[in-house]
């Protein structure tokens, strides 16, 4: 498997995403405690897929 890295737009949405998730689960974004940790499994993900596929 050759793995290649994300493109920018995919980084940073997903340094969006897990930022937002751990903020939220710190308390500096309580309106999104509830989805800390899906959050930073998005970010996670995003990763995952940005690296598996050449196009993203």
């Amino acid at each position: 498997m050759r793995l290649t890295p994300p493109s920018f737009p995919i980084f940073f949405i997903s340094l969006l995403a897990g930022g937002a998730g751990i903020a939220a689960r710190l308390g500096y974004l309580p309106f999104l405690a509830g989805f800390a940790f899906w959050l930073v499994a998005l970010g996670f993900v995003l990763l995952l897929i940005g690296s598996l596929f050449r196009s993203l």
